[in-house]
């Protein structure tokens, strides 16, 4: 209600101004020549200028220090911080430039409006000054490019060999997760297996599926490398979790991956905020359709110890549906059930 009342209130004040200046307008007319009524429509129209240069910079200057907090999140990361830095030097330079180039703007709009008598300055061209406009922009954004590709280019290279591999898959309206078991690699997949119970496609006939399992919630162990392997099973999503400040879309038919370093567990954030609810969360950041809003889905980053005790109390897929051991080769249905930590009798009950 409070913003309501505010936006009416400027609104009726614009609408105030707008009706003076048009009652001023009409005085000048009733008074003056058409020559007294453009210069007076010219000294208005320089000072609305001006007042918006300096009304406009102190709400903007308000508005970007007290919502900082909502718009500038902590980082959880050991490459956000490199992301935020150069996010500030860009901001900085280019920020700085906006703002001399604005003010400039509609100071010279004031200073420079119609004057009786006035001339105007023949100047038709200085090549010094033009190759200063061109030249250090150029050397500038050359700068900025080169380190942002840097950066880059090291957040993207390969994932350290002991990195934890996480696969998230994006479907509407849903994000679906899936871990290697303790041979800490993923199974193979095919589209043609998905089916209501395999979400993933989980291609049985590989070994390194038989002990992938596939959680509610996503769990990260802090201070660790994770190799997030992406992949979308309908349309393009993206996925986006703002404190590790991590985004990579999830395009159909093209696997994509992010890897990266928690610093932060999921305890030390809600201190840091000193909010005892927050919650990491994976987000998606396309529009995938009507049900986008609702791609939302919990992380949590643990202490290392915690993280290992996490993924031994996870139930294999295979050992939550057994009846999949049909999939199994024959040759390798032992196998199977020993990885998936499936017993004898559940097989056969399974089988039933």
């Amino acid at each position: 209600m409070q913003n309501l009342l505010l936006g009416a209130s400027v609104v009726v004040a614009l609408v105030v101004l707008f009706m003076i200046y048009k009652l001023a307008t009409l005085i000048s007319v009733a008074k003056g020549s058409k020559t007294d009524q453009e210069a007076s429509s010219n000294n208005v129209n320089a000072v609305l200028m001006l007042a918006f240069l300096i009304i406009g910079g102190v709400a903007a200057t308000w508005s970007a220090i007290a919502y900082f907090d909502l718009y500038n999140l902590p980082v959880a990361s050991e490459h956000g911080v490199k992301t935020d830095s150069m996010f500030w030097i860009t901001m900085w330079i280019t920020g700085a430039a906006f703002v001399i180039t604005h003010i400039l703007l509609f100071y010279f709009s004031f200073k420079y409006r119609y004057k009786k008598d006035a001339t105007a300055l023949y100047y038709p061209d200085n090549h010094k000054l033009e190759l200063i406009w061109t030249i250090v922009p150029a050397v500038v954004l050359t700068i900025l490019v080169g380190y942002g590709l840097t950066v880059w280019n090291e957040i993207t290279d390969k994932a350290p060999e002991q990195a934890e591999v996480v696969e998230i898959m994006g479907a509407q309206f849903a994000w679906r997760v899936r871990y290697p078991g303790a041979d800490n690699a993923l199974g193979k997949y095919d589209y043609r297996k998905i089916d209501d119970s395999n979400a993933f496609g989980m291609d049985l006939s590989d070994k390194n599926s038989h002990d992938d399992f596939v959680p509610r919630e996503i769990h990260l162990p802090k201070g660790k490398p994770v190799l997030l392997k992406i992949r979308a099973r309908d349309v393009l999503h993206s996925v986006f979790l703002p404190q590790f400040r991590v985004k990579m879309d999830a395009v159909p038919g093209m696997p994509t991956q992010f890897w990266f370093v928690p610093t932060k567990s999921t305890a030390d954030m809600r201190a840091e905020t000193g909010n005892p609810d927050f919650n990491y969360e994976l987000a998606c950041t396309e529009i995938c359709g009507s049900g986008h809003y609702a791609m939302r889905m919990i992380v949590v980053v643990d202490e290392p110890a915690d993280y290992e005790e996490w993924k031994k109390s996870q139930q294999t897929w295979l050992a939550q549906n057994p009846e999949y051991l049909s999939q199994v080769p024959e040759e390798l249905q032992e196998v199977a059930m020993l990885s998936a930590g499936i017993e004898e009798n559940e097989s056969k009950d399974s089988s039933l």
